[in-house]
């Protein structure tokens, strides 16, 4: 299992030769730093704790603090783990274009975009109510809560029913997504499709679970234009 963190920038596409169009999501990865290493004989479990968006130390208190000075490394926003991933050492940098390469299959998580306090259709796709003049109010009520009234039934609302409340700002895993391409110039990643939240939330790559060692080719025209010597491009355009 190889993982590592970034923040979400956007969405735009590139073009292959063939011109097949690709949706990608611009994700930026700065190098990851391993601030703990966690053994099964020790932790019960295989695992590395990594650190990300560095930060000054006046925006930690001091347990936060302490931590990074006992590993004696820089200070980070977020320390995040990922289980299974053996091979390093605290202090290492890990970079995205090291860890995997153009075409892998990974997964993506993140955490969606928050829609606050929203009504049963909206949350659950319930179906609407008539419109109609005789239909009655309100339209959009979610119906009976199918409370017990007494004798073998619960006189309650039982646990998980599909009512309103807080949509969104959920942890969702997207498999089976590829590496487009890598920008070392801005650190950020191209990673095909979309990915859940909004621009800059946290986002977790991985090798993939049900996939783990395939890889898609790509031959995108941003990639050939960028291999050519800056007089073969302007003869190309003459």
């Amino acid at each position: 299992m190889k993982g590592i963190f970034g923040t979400k920038v956007g969405m735009t596409q590139v073009f292959e030769e063939n011109g097949r169009l690709i949706p990608v999501t611009l994700v930026r990865v700065e190098p990851n730093q391993v601030i703990s290493v966690k053994t099964k004989v020790k932790d019960g479990y295989d695992a590395v704790q990594l650190g990300f968006n560095p930060t000054e130390e006046k925006n930690l208190n001091k347990p936060q603090l302490g931590h990074f000075k006992k590993a004696n490394t820089n200070t980070y926003k977020y320390l995040e783990e990922v289980r299974d991933m053996t091979g390093h050492k605290v202090g290492d940098l890990l970079k995205v274009e090291e860890l995997f390469q153009e075409g892998q299959v990974v997964d993506v998580q993140a955490k969606t975009k928050g829609r606050g306090f929203t009504g049963a259709i909206k949350r659950w796709n319930f179906k609407i109510g008539s419109k109609g003049h005789g239909a009655g109010y309100p339209h959009r009520f979610q119906g009976s809560v199918q409370a017990g009234r007494g004798g073998s039934q619960a006189q309650r609302v039982m646990k998980g029913k599909k009512m309103s409340g807080h949509y969104g700002h959920e942890l969702v895993t997207i498999q089976n997504l590829s590496i487009v391409g890598f920008l070392p110039e801005v650190s950020s990643v191209m990673i095909s499709g979309a990915i859940p939240g909004p621009n800059n939330a946290k986002v977790r790559i991985t090798t993939s679970k049900k996939n783990p060692n395939k890889v898609v080719t790509y031959k995108l025209i941003m990639n050939k234009k960028a291999s050519q010597p800056a007089s073969e491009q302007a003869q190309a355009q003459e």
